[in-house]
């Protein structure tokens, strides 16, 4: 209500303002002066008049739109002109005594006040209602300055630990926050200081932002959360407001948590840009290094922030003091994503034959958002199918969906075509089945999905995306198996008959070769050396761009290593599969007969043959 009564009184004096603008308005042009508000004339009664000579004299105004007539016998008329070329010698021959009334101009101290007064209205006006919205609060308009976060002074997020799973460790270190909040004479009587930041650092989807949610459904104390962005604005000066204006209702309501979603948007590191210190980021950043660690210090408030690119933010931010705990939220493991799946399964309707465990196993590297996109994707898919459950074929087409895209069976495909695909994908996964140290093959398909005109699903090693520790022998086959496409439509068609279906796994080949030279040390020639510096600049492409630190004939050297490395593999997969002819022309008939294969066909048909592998290492 109060704020209702104040939108009210700016409204009545933003009219008082409006009143006393036209007032000043019409000062400036003057009063209009009184009349003897004369009789009307037709134009043509005019024009008969002058014409029998009963006109004396015509009084012409400014803007020559009207005149003033006197008649022969005194009397007085008032006519609109019309655009005549004519009427000045109509009126000339008639001897109409002819006058134009002059510009009429107010005084000279009437002038000037007039030209003051308007701007002295619409400053006064402002200034007043100004000070009208900065005393009352109410107008939004006007608080550029205030604080955007979300307080919840008893949070009812309806999250808790119990519904976090996957990323126990990350848990752990949250929760001893929440105890500190609820139990700090526990803490410090072993001389312990409450944190006063913790950085959440994590892909996207690995749950920082639910993390915060649980915090706050656990800690029963103030809440407030707000995003990085909402802190930058067009004019300098204003996220910096909004930072003291932040940090202000947390001391009014401490212990309290502060939850900075997406941190990266205001904490990226200064001296990057072209603005300097005036730049309205930096400006901002400064305010939030002295309220987070300056002079007065901020006991029981807890600032929790969340981000996906920790390298771009300041070092002075990522310092003890401000951000004690940087706890990172990885990709879960096996039996984080079985976890996750559970929690995400209970509001769901699932047939006996779902297994968790199996969809746990093939999704390696997926994310908590991933699978809980997957399982609505297959109660989707069920939806679609009017089952009653989810049952695993669901399951899998939801897996397959969420990894390639969607199926694209009404697209029509020619004998000639699919047939092409299937060779190609046979010879993707004969090569990965026949070499050592590689990913199983999961399933084989030519059904078109997304971009791609087949697919060929391996299962990753659990250990391998986990440590991020791959041997050169794992890299080399895998240039094998993705030149495995290629080698098979020039074997099965001849080189003049290959097609472009192999393009994207060429551009694969490049770049795990290259790497393997200029990253990864494996290189006969250069010995392990690590070539190309990463540039520094932290807007300018450094993801993508590295300086160049060799000379060029070092440059050519590794042009040759990559080329050698790129031969060595066409050559081991030709050499699996010129072998093995056979079995991959009847894999390829398997796929056009029934489009897909899954792991335990393929397995049975090369036990089928007396297939070495040891011939084609």
């Amino acid at each position: 209500m109060a704020a209702n009564k104040r939108w009210r009184n700016a409204g009545l004096y933003g009219l008082l303002v409006v009143v006393l603008i036209a007032l000043g308005t019409a000062f400036m042009g003057g009063r209009p002066s009184a009349d003897n508000s004369p009789r009307s004339l037709r134009y043509s009664d005019f024009v008969a008049s002058v014409q029998n000579n009963q006109i004396s004299r015509v009084l012409i105004s400014p803007d020559r739109g009207t005149a003033l007539v006197v008649e022969s016998d005194g009397q007085r008329a008032q006519v609109n002109l019309a655009p005549d070329k004519d009427l000045l010698k109509l009126l000339t021959d008639h001897n109409v005594d002819i006058a134009v009334q002059p510009t009429r101009q107010a005084p000279v101290w009437q002038q000037a006040l007039g030209s003051l007064l308007f701007p002295l209205l619409l400053l006064g006006g402002l200034f007043f209602l100004l000070r009208r919205a900065q005393g009352g609060g109410g107008n939004p308009a006007m608080s550029f300055g205030k604080s955007k976060a979300r307080v919840q002074m008893e949070p009812q997020t309806q999250v808790t630990f119990d519904d976090v799973a996957g990323i126990e460790g990350a848990k752990l270190e949250l929760t001893e926050v929440v105890d500190f909040l609820k139990n700090p004479d526990r803490f410090t009587a072993v001389g312990a200081k409450i944190p006063k930041g913790v950085l959440l650092v994590g892909p996207p989807g690995t749950g920082k932002t639910l993390l915060a949610k649980a915090v706050a459904g656990e800690a029963g104390v103030p809440f407030f959360s707000i995003s990085g962005s909402e802190f930058v604005e067009m004019f300098v000066g204003v996220g910096a407001s909004r930072v003291r204006d932040l940090f202000e209702q947390a001391k009014k309501n401490a212990p309290c948590i502060v939850f900075i979603d997406e941190i990266d948007a205001v904490g990226r590191q200064r001296g990057a840009g072209l603005g300097g210190g005036n730049d309205e980021r930096e400006q901002t950043l400064n305010q939030l290094l002295t309220e987070m660690d300056g002079f007065e210090g901020n006991t029981g408030i807890i600032i929790v922030a969340a981000t996906n690119r920790p390298d771009v933010l300041d070092q002075a931010l990522m310092r003890p003091g401000r951000f004690d705990r940087q706890v990172v939220v990885d990709r879960p493991d096996y039996s984080g994503r079985l976890q996750i799946l559970g929690v995400h399964a209970r509001g769901k309707t699932l047939s006996k034959d779902v297994d968790l465990d199996k969809v746990a196993r093939r999704t390696p590297g997926f994310t908590g958002a991933d699978l809980a996109n997957l399982l609505n994707e297959a109660a989707i898919l069920a939806a679609r199918r009017q089952l009653a459950e989810i049952s695993m074929d669901e399951v899998n087409d939801a897996i397959e969906r969420v990894m390639a895209g969607p199926e694209k069976k009404d697209r029509v495909m020619s004998e000639k075509r699919k047939r092409l695909v299937a060779y190609h994908e046979a010879g993707h996964a004969l090569v990965g089945a026949l070499m050592p140290d590689y990913d199983p093959v999961q399933k084989i398909s030519i059904i078109p999905r997304g971009r791609a005109g087949g697919l060929t699903f391996f299962t990753p090693s659990e250990e391998r995306m986990e440590s991020g520790l791959y041997s050169r022998s794992y890299l080399q086959n895998q240039m094998a198996v993705a030149l495995g496409g290629r080698v098979a439509e020039e074997i099965v068609y001849g080189e003049d008959e290959v097609t472009t279906g192999a393009s994207n796994d060429l551009q694969q080949v490049a770049r795990v070769a290259r790497q393997m030279v200029t990253r990864f040390g494996m290189s006969d020639k250069l010995g392990p050396v690590a070539l190309g510096r990463a540039q520094g600049g932290m807007f300018l492409g450094r993801d993508i761009a590295a300086e160049r630190d060799f000379s060029e004939d070092t440059a050519a050297t590794i042009d040759e290593e990559v080329s050698d490395l790129v031969a060595v593999a066409y050559r081991r997969a030709t050499t699996v599969l010129s072998g093995n002819r056979a079995v991959l022309d009847e894999l390829a008939d398997l796929l056009v007969e029934q489009e897909t294969v899954d792991a335990e066909q393929l397995q049975e048909l090369l036990l089928s043959r007396d297939v070495h592998v040891a011939d084609y290492v």
